[in-house]
């Protein structure tokens, strides 16, 4: 029997911006996207026999082949013939699902960097990130970790230099999106505004965080349905005023998160706001 633990972190959103519907109903995507230390615990453990086996710590979550991270080892045994025995897999989750967070993608990723691991496949990441594709648009980015943008429909990534090393308070508002919603809403609707993606960019190539924390844009924000828009400006002002140098919604949401130079103020930050809403949490980015 072999056991091994990974880490599958949560990525925030600096910026988004979709460019449009493409032929093939997906849409192109451009964006640049960051992880942060909040993250599920992947354990996998190799034995004997056959199949896979998935188990989890939240009941809600679904343990057959509907989970990504079950998908993953699928498309990997499929890709590479691998022939690694029984394989159980438990998630210990820690990023809250729907919240744009890409928990179920860091989860796959993480099956996909542990099995090659534990298999002794001897894939390079750019090839677990290709296997990666066929599991989720996120995959690949999960896969390769880190800070980069992303483009296409996010699986042609370019690695850019690490968001300056501060502190994120992540806060889930009381509600969840629909991803298809926004995504039929912004087809037809004009956006107004457009995330600055080569001055955020610039700013990480120069290490400038308050440039950085200026650029943070999410194009979603601004198709959300009112109430729940509110609610995201409400969170954002809060933590603004609470001393974040800016503050965003990653992905589809409704995860909310500002940046802080200094641990003190994240600190204090994160107990006011979990004082309002309860799934707040606090993480730190990995610098340099």
């Amino acid at each position: 029997m072999e056991t091994l633990t990974l880490a599958a972190p949560a990525k925030l959103n600096l910026t988004l911006d979709v460019l449009g519907k493409r032929e093939d109903g997906y849409h192109e995507m451009r964006m640049v996207m960051t992880t942060v230390s909040l993250a599920d615990e992947v354990t996998l453990t190799l034995e004997p026999g056959e199949g896979t086996v998935i188990s989890a710590d939240l009941g809600f979550l679904p343990v057959d082949g509907r989970n990504l991270a079950a998908v993953a080892a699928q498309r990997l045994r499929q890709a590479t013939g691998g022939n690694w025995g029984r394989l159980t897999i438990h998630l210990r989750k820690r990023i809250p699902v729907c919240a744009g967070t890409a928990g179920g993608s860091s989860d796959a990723a993480a099956v996909l960097r542990g099995l090659n691991r534990l298999a002794g496949l001897g894939l390079r990441v750019e090839e677990l990130a290709e296997i990666g594709r066929s599991v989720g648009a996120d995959v690949p980015y999960c896969v390769m970790g880190g800070t980069a943008l992303a483009e296409g429909i996010g699986e042609k990534l370019t690695p850019l230099p690490a968001l300056p090393a501060c502190w994120a308070v992540l806060v889930k508002p009381g509600f969840s999106v629909s991803t298809p919603e926004l995504f039929a809403k912004l087809d037809g609707q004009r956006l107004h505004g457009r995330p600055d993606t080569p001055g955020m960019i610039g700013a990480l190539e120069a290490g400038d965080l308050p440039g950085v924390a200026r650029r943070l844009y999410n194009v979603f924000e601004e198709v959300l349905p009112k109430r729940q828009r509110d609610v995201v400006e409400e969170v954002k002002g809060t933590l603004v005023d609470r001393g974040a140098l800016g503050a965003c919604m990653t992905g589809t949401g409704s995860m909310v998160y500002g940046l802080f130079s200094a641990e003190e103020k994240a600190v204090e930050a994160y107990a006011a706001l979990k004082k309002i809403w309860p799934e707040t949490f606090i993480s730190c980015t990995e610098g340099d």
